[in-house]
């Protein structure tokens, strides 16, 4: 049996575990505030993103059906029919057939949903700037120690 050695790995430096540290808190501290607000919005974070993702489609329909959910939230098939079909009976969501394709069907936000979203989304903007604040300044710490490394060689 032949054996492979293990691959060399760089070293981790101290300011590169310490802006991961910084990354990973503020990303808990922002889904922890997130959390909180989706409450006051009587929503679970479950339900805010669905029906952020169904808003926020890419191709810009503010629809989605439930394999491009599963998709975006990375969650199995029916997860996501069971989730959309919950938001469904509170009345946040709407279904819709494909005037194309009897078979596919979209899901869109009531007015009810778009109210309870179009708050939440309010409530959060200075914690979504703080957090891109923090991923700008970790980027830059992770390209300058990109740099050093390299540099050391």
């Amino acid at each position: 049996m032949i054996r492979s050695e293990p691959a060399r790995r760089e070293s981790v430096s101290l300011s590169e575990y310490q802006s991961v540290a910084d990354l990973r808190a503020a990303l808990r501290r922002f889904l922890r505030v997130s959390e909180r607000a989706a409450r006051r919005h009587g929503l679970t974070q479950q339900r805010y993103l669905l029906l952020l993702m169904i808003k926020g489609a890419p191709d810009g329909s503010q629809r989605s059906t439930v394999t491009e959910l599963a998709e975006r939230l990375q969650l199995a098939q029916s997860t996501v029919t069971e989730l959309v079909a919950r938001a469904e009976e509170v009345g946040l969501v709407t279904r819709d057939r494909s005037v194309h394709d009897g078979r596919m069907v979209f899901f869109s936000l009531t007015a009810e949903g778009e109210r309870r979203l179009a708050g939440l989304v309010q409530d959060l903007r200075t914690q979504r700037a703080s957090l891109a604040r923090m991923v700008g300044v970790f980027a830059e710490s992770q390209l300058t120690d990109d740099l050093q490394t390299h540099s050391e060689r």
